[in-house]
């Protein structure tokens, strides 16, 4: 039993990490800045403003992720912060799966490692 909550745990670990990876990826990336940046930016109708407020909170939703006592909040933001960008690449007609699939590897990857949620938000119930 400890060995499989053992690898629940650090399965969960390394799914947080890999998205904490891509939001930190990008946010470094829109602290850069560039050419091609702000033509992403034009592309989604974003002015080149928003740029560095993006980047800021995205890290800093990251970092609030990866902090085990604020992770859930963490996650609460990053999935905030995809539904936007769902949005945004929903109303330019653009697919959006990739967005989805980032936010479900955010919550699944808190759910393996964190037992209280996996206690608020069990997959099956038991029988009565």
């Amino acid at each position: 039993m400890a060995s499989t909550t053992n690898q629940r745990v650090w399965t969960g670990r390394v799914l947080s990490i890999l998205a904490s990876g891509v939001f930190l990826f990008s946010g470094a990336m829109k602290l850069v800045g560039g050419e091609d940046l702000e033509q992403g930016m034009a592309h989604l109708g974003l002015p080149a403003t928003m740029t560095r407020p993006l980047a800021i909170l995205e890290i800093a939703c990251v970092v609030i992720y990866l902090i085990p006592h604020t992770a859930v909040l963490g996650a609460v933001l990053l999935a905030g912060y995809m539904g936007g960008a769902i949005c945004t690449h929903w109303r330019i007609g653009e697919p959006f799966h990739m967005q989805i699939l980032i936010g479900v590897v955010v919550w699944f990857g808190l759910w393996l490692r964190e037992p209280r949620l996996r206690v608020l938000l069990p997959l099956r119930r038991a029988a009565p």
